[in-house]
């Protein structure tokens, strides 16, 4: 176990996706300092109760993902752009909110169970690819944004995972469920379940959009 900054935020990050982050309250700058000046990571924590800036400090998830700084531009106004990347699950065992004006989570690494055999994580993985590529070229008609490529998309099967997690359109907290997740196996069919539901509803909503604009030609 080991002590870790924590950032309770209402996001959740995924080990191996990027997050970028506006710094402006004097805790969290003096956090990301502090994380500058040791070059450690801080935890990024999905908010359970309470709100992300100002006020008394949230209550967060149990689960979180350690981030480490990747980029960093200071504004003229002693605010900070960041970018830092997901490395890896951890499990809050206790928090000290006293000995820093933020959270201070004593935590142990918990990384994904992949006792499950290469050939059927491979397998898993391979299911899923062709959905989150489906996902992404519909997603893209319906929001105009094509900035993702799916070639991008990793080849190992976690690695897959916790991008196409981080792509969905869901809630925070059905996100998390994905995070805490500790079988990687159950992880990739979970997911691929939720693509294949994702896909349908975008689907439906873009034959439903080009029903109703049918249906205002043929009043003309």
């Amino acid at each position: 176990m080991y002590e870790l900054p924590l950032f309770p935020l209402k996001t959740v990050l995924f080990p191996g996706t990027p997050i970028s982050l506006h710094i402006f309250e004097p805790r969290y700058k003096l956090m990301i300092e502090q994380c500058l000046q040791t070059g450690d990571p801080f935890g990024v924590v999905l908010i359970r109760d309470g709100a992300e800036a100002s006020g008394p400090l949230a209550d967060p998830y149990s689960i979180g993902t350690t981030a480490q700084i990747a980029h960093v531009e200071r504004l003229d106004n002693g605010h900070m752009n960041i970018i830092a990347i997901g490395v890896e699950r951890f499990e809050i065992q206790d928090v000290d909110r006293d000995r820093k004006p933020y959270l201070v989570g004593t935590v142990e690494t918990r990384p994904l169970d992949q006792q499950a055999e290469t050939q059927t994580l491979a397998y898993a993985g391979q299911r899923l690819r062709p959905w989150v590529e489906r996902y992404i070229k519909v997603l893209s008609s319906v929001t105009e944004n094509g900035d993702f490529d799916s070639a991008q998309l990793p080849d190992e099967p976690t690695a897959l995972a916790y991008l196409a997690a981080a792509l969905l359109q869901i809630p925070a907290d059905q996100k998390q469920n994905l995070l805490a997740m500790n079988q990687a196996n159950d992880l990739l069919t979970d997911i691929r379940t939720i693509y294949r539901r994702e896909v349908a509803l975008l689907n439906a909503i873009i034959e439903r959009e080009s029903a109703q604009i049918q249906g205002l030609f043929s009043l003309n």
